[in-house]
């Protein structure tokens, strides 16, 4: 199984200084008719647990209101059968614990709280993710 690389950037976060990082998953449906809510649990074809599934990307730290993140590795794909395409980015308001908070949640989200921000993965002309506030 091929894996890829991203190199992304996320623009727009508040310009505080401060040391607790949001965590960026990938969800499983591509789904904003409830805001962020609708857009379901992370991705999680292998059904494994937090943060080894292919919706993890780790915690984020924003500098001057951009977050820079480079991740290699990864099982989730573009085409094929772990495509991202058309599901959802979800921006969440904690610092994820990575599965080491000692309960159900952890194991399957990170305790990464509640879900600021979202987006759906797809093609457009220029090629960009837009992330709508709810």
């Amino acid at each position: 199984m091929e894996s890829w690389r991203v190199y992304s950037i996320w623009m727009g976060f508040l310009q505080v200084p401060t040391c607790l990082g949001e965590q960026i998953h990938i969800h499983q449906y591509g789904d904003l008719s409830d805001s962020c809510d609708s857009a379901g649990g992370h991705y999680n074809p292998f059904k494994v647990n937090h943060p080894s599934h292919p919706g993890d990307f780790g915690n984020f730290y924003s500098k001057e209101g951009k977050i820079i993140k480079y991740k290699a590795n990864l099982v989730a794909t573009l085409f094929g059968p772990y495509t991202i395409m058309g599901r959802s980015v979800v921006v969440h308001v904690q610092e994820d614990d990575l599965g080491k908070g000692n309960n159900k949640a952890s194991l399957e989200n990170g305790n990464a709280g509640k879900r600021l921000a979202c987006c759906v993965i797809g093609t457009s002309q220029v090629g960009v993710c837009t992330l709508f506030l709810f």
